[in-house]
C-alpha cells in the first residue's frame, strides 16, 4: 500500500495555475518513470509557464484548439508563440477534438448526442480539466506524438490556464475504454 496525497483547488480556473505546475513539479521529483508530460495550452502560455519551472526533465507537448475552434481559418496560438515553444523543445499540436470533433458539427444541426458526449459529461463529473486530460491524451497518441501503453502526466482545464493533473496511460480513440487513470495530481474540489 502507498498512501499519496491530492491537491484540490477552491474552484476550477486559471487562478491555479501556478500552484499545479508546483504540484506537478512535486510529483516529478518522487517520480523516475513519466518521460512526457501533455498540456492543453491554447495560447501556449501554461505550456511556458510549465517549462519555465521544469525544465528539460520530460518531453512537454503542448495540445491546442484545432484549427477554426474560434472562428474559420483561426488559430488560438500565434505563430510566435510556437515558435518560442519550439525553441524551448515543446511541440505543439493542433487536432479535432477526441470527444467532440465532426459529431459536434451533426448533433449542432441536427440536435440529438453522440455517444461521446456521454463519455465527455461522465468525466466532467470529476473535472472539466479530467475530461481535457483524457482528450488531449487520446488525440496526442493517435497522432503517433506519445507511445499507448505508457504512464504519463496529462494537464487541463477549463477555458483559460489550467487546474488539473493526472497521471494516465493513453490509448488511440479506437480503444477509449481502455484508457487507465492512476492519479490525481491535482484538481478543483467544486
Amino acid at each position: 500500500m502507498v498512501r499519496k496525497f491530492i491537491t484540490y483547488f477552491e474552484k476550477e480556473g486559471e487562478d491555479y495555475t501556478d500552484e499545479l505546475i508546483a504540484a506537478v513539479k512535486d510529483k516529478l521529483e518522487g517520480s523516475d518513470y513519466i518521460k512526457r508530460i501533455l498540456i492543453a495550452s491554447a495560447s501556449g502560455k501554461s505550456a511556458l509557464k510549465l517549462h519555465d519551472a521544469i525544465g528539460d526533465d520530460v518531453e512537454i507537448i503542448n495540445v491546442t484548439h484545432h484549427m477554426g475552434f474560434s472562428g474559420p481559418n483561426e488559430s488560438d496560438i500565434s505563430e510566435e508563440m510556437i515558435e518560442k515553444l519550439e525553441s524551448v523543445g515543446i511541440k505543439t499540436y493542433f487536432g479535432g477534438h477526441a470527444f467532440s470533433g465532426a459529431a459536434r458539427g451533426v448533433t449542432n444541426k441536427y440536435g440529438g448526442y453522440s455517444p461521446l458526449d456521454v463519455v465527455a459529461d461522465t468525466l466532467r463529473m470529476f473535472s472539466h480539466g479530467v475530461k481535457v486530460s483524457a482528450e488531449i491524451s487520446i488525440m496526442a497518441a493517435d497522432a503517433g506524438l506519445i507511445p499507448v501503453g505508457e504512464e504519463i502526466i496529462a494537464i487541463g482545464g477549463r477555458g483559460h490556464g489550467v487546474d488539473t493533473a493526472v497521471i494516465l496511460t493513453p490509448v488511440n480513440a479506437k480503444n477509449l475504454f481502455d484508457l487507465e487513470f492512476h492519479e490525481i495530481i491535482a484538481m478543483p474540489r467544486d
